[in-house]
């Protein structure tokens, strides 16, 4: 027998690997696709469209390391919008919200009630804290994290420099936005910056250089105020 998604006479439309795990409690819309090694817990919610658990693909001339089997987990109270897309080995905490038509990479981690906005893009492995808001059309690139209840305005991309497979750590050099920080709408960050705790990066800016706790950046380039 196929290991693959088969249809399901649990909701219309859906299709759901035998070797999937959903809780009876597990609220599911139509049309949706689970793949085996996922974990849908009691309370979760999976809207119209969505993929859970799909196998990751790498093109010919990525130099990231090959996905290793591991499980797609949406914990109690998660909710998976509309067309969104959750790569295997994802986990979205309790009472966390994956937008409409986000796209979310393998060993990705969204914290506790946080909310990736509609269009969102979350790179392989990137860590996303407890009640962090990011907002419509974000990219949070590989090797970035994202601290607790920061809030991300729309647009913003993060950047990162390519995978180097030598490193102990095995993850691109990438950087981090700090707890409550607030980015502005249609900031770049680059490689290696780090925006400090409770610190503030005005709309538009491009950041080059890491940002200290509580400082207030804005420009292009980015500069500090005061």
């Amino acid at each position: 027998m196929s290991s693959g998604p088969l249809p399901s006479d649990r909701a219309p439309g859906l299709m759901l690997s035998p070797r999937a795990t959903v809780a009876a409690e597990a609220i599911l819309g139509t049309h949706v696709v689970i793949h085996a090694g996922a974990q849908v817990h009691a309370g979760a919610e999976i809207q119209d469209g969505a993929v859970i658990g799909k196998a990751p693909r790498l093109g010919a001339r990525s130099d990231a390391p090959e996905p290793e089997p591991a499980p797609t987990v949406l914990e109690s109270g998660s909710v998976v919008c509309c067309g969104a897309v959750l790569v295997a080995g994802a986990h979205v905490g309790d009472g966390a919200i994956i937008g409409d038509h986000a796209f979310v990479r393998e060993l990705a981690v969204i914290g506790s009630e946080a909310v990736v906005g509609h269009g969102g893009a979350i790179g392989r492995g990137v860590r996303i804290g407890r009640r962090v808001r990011l907002q419509n059309s974000v990219v949070i690139a590989p090797g970035w994290d994202v601290g607790e209840e920061a809030d991300v305005g729309p647009g913003v991309m993060t950047t990162t420099e390519r995978w180097h497979p030598d490193e102990p750590d095995d993850r691109p050099r990438g950087g981090r936005i700090g707890a409550r920080a607030r980015i502005g709408a249609g900031v770049v960050l680059m490689p290696g910056v780090e925006i400090g705790v409770g610190a503030v990066v005005g709309a538009g800016a491009v950041v080059r250089e890491s940002v200290p706790d509580g400082a207030t950046a804005v420009g292009l380039p980015a500069r500090l105020l005061g």
